[in-house]
């Protein structure tokens, strides 16, 4: 009987703020000789410099962590690795399979799931099939995913991290968005169209295919002309509006 191919090699980064989950997911690996666990990390501000550091071929990686989770942990990475997302909260598994996660542990796991994980990153290292058809979303809870409550952005060396709450509108650039919060102004590699999925659509309202308003900088809502209308902020910026996004006004100011 042939035998099947032993898995490659790869190297891989444990990153939770808890020192036991970290400690009983290293020894769980260590039962697999094809894993090499190069360092761990306790927070996320470890966790990208340990990527640009060791270069893992996979990131286990909680979710829910103080001062940056695991979903801005993977937007200040410019390229990557395969991420399998480890969390005790199984709200997060649309937005993992957005993220194109390999796998969404939901903790506490078993040794079996843990196999059965490996076995999907083997696959996926071997391009047999794409890591979104993979993700088993279907046996999670369909619990709504949170909004996003901080935008994590990456100037230079320098890191922000900025709660949406300070945004005064976001602005389409290309492939890019300008954030303007008071005289300052920052810039986003995401679609506008993204940012819009991803914050609350009764606090921030897409007025104009170029811009996103949040409501709470809404002064009024003046006519330019028959049918036309400009949304001025409370620090006198004029936004226009469009037809579409006028009728998305009323509907959530119920006017």
């Amino acid at each position: 009987m042939t035998q099947s191919p032993k898995p490659e090699r790869y190297t891989a980064l444990v990153v939770d703020d808890e020192e036991l989950a970290r400690h009983l997911l290293r020894e769980m690996l260590g039962e697999h000789p094809e894993v090499e666990v190069v360092a761990e990390c306790a927070n996320g501000f470890e966790a990208v410099k340990a990527v640009g550091q060791h270069q893992p071929d996979v990131l286990f990686l909680d979710i829910c962590m103080p001062k940056l989770d695991g979903f801005e942990v993977l937007d200040l990475l410019e390229e990557p690795p395969m991420v399998v997302f480890v969390t005790a909260f199984d709200e997060y598994a649309v937005r993992a399979f957005d993220a194109h996660a390999v796998d969404y542990l939901l903790k506490p796991f078993s040794e079996e799931r843990l196999a059965e994980c490996l076995s999907k990153i083997d696959r996926q290292r071997q391009a047999q099939i794409p890591s979104a058809q993979e993700l088993q979303l279907a046996t999670l809870a369909s619990e709504e995913e949170p909004f996003l409550q901080r935008l994590v952005i990456k100037e230079g060396r320098q890191i922000h991290i900025l709660p949406v709450d300070q945004i005064d509108y976001i602005e389409a650039a290309d492939d890019y968005v300008s954030i303007r919060v008071g005289e300052a102004t920052y810039l986003k590699h995401q679609t506008l169209g993204s940012l819009e999925k991803a914050l609350n659509p009764n606090k921030f309202v897409r007025i104009h295919r170029s811009h996103l308003l949040q409501l709470d900088r809404l002064a009024r809502i003046e006519p330019l002309q028959k049918d036309r209308y400009v949304a001025r902020l409370h620090d006198g910026t004029q936004l226009g509006i469009s037809r579409s996004g006028y009728q998305k006004l009323k509907a959530v100011l119920q006017l």
